[in-house]
């Protein structure tokens, strides 16, 4: 897959599942004060989701979306120049210890650690974008990646050459893998109209805020 696919979906399917969470949580919230009060005012208990809230103004309330954008690239940006610039030798794969179960595990600690001690939440959503990559990705396909160093300590290797012949085979006769990248460009021009619209480009890169 390749960046819009990524970058794209990740931010849609966050959104989305942020989305449906607040709903689920304030709905759970109104039956409990309802069933032991029917007078009671839970509206200070919800997440509060307004429906006239933008899809991605929705999701900036829970994570730093700067991040998740950031966190749906995080194991190419880490994995391909040293996998197959700097030490191209030594492991010859774009795909090596950021794209494994482990890495995302110690992230997704250290994420947590930083939201507990401070409230940031850019940690969690580096954690976030990480598995959307590692699922679209297919790395189940690769177990002896993805569940390193359980099934050993080294990394398939493929040659660079072979790689790039494949990726453009693939992408010369095989029209399917378009629409992930199609989907995923879609999402991704849709937030960028908004941050242009709103004119909040630059705030957004500043804080991450969408108001």
């Amino acid at each position: 897959m390749l960046l819009f696919g990524h970058i794209g979906i990740t931010l849609a399917a966050t959104a989305l599942g942020f989305r449906l969470t607040d709903k689920l949580r304030n709905r759970i919230t109104e039956d409990r004060v309802g069933g032991s009060s029917p007078t009671s005012d839970s509206s200070h208990l919800k997440i509060q989701p307004d429906n006239r809230m933008s899809f991605f103004r929705s999701l900036a309330n829970h994570v730093d979306i700067r991040f998740l954008l950031v966190g749906s690239m995080l194991p190419d940006i880490i994995d391909k120049p040293v996998g197959i610039f700097l030490f191209q030798e030594t492991y010859s794969n774009g795909r090596i210890f950021s794209h494994t179960l482990l890495f995302l595990i110690l992230l997704m600690v250290a994420g947590l650690f930083i939201r507990g001690y401070s409230g940031k939440t850019w940690g969690l959503a580096l954690s976030i974008g990480t598995v959307f990559h590692l699922l679209l990705d297919k790395m189940w396909q690769t177990p002896k990646t993805l569940f390193w160093p359980i099934l050993g300590f080294g990394f398939e290797k493929t040659e660079t050459f072979d790689y790039l012949s494949k990726v453009f085979y693939v992408l010369l006769n095989e029209p399917a893998v378009y629409i992930p990248e199609i989907i995923g460009f879609i999402a991704f021009v849709l937030f960028a109209w908004e941050l242009l619209n709103r004119r909040i480009t630059i705030k957004f890169l500043q804080n991450g805020r969408l108001y």
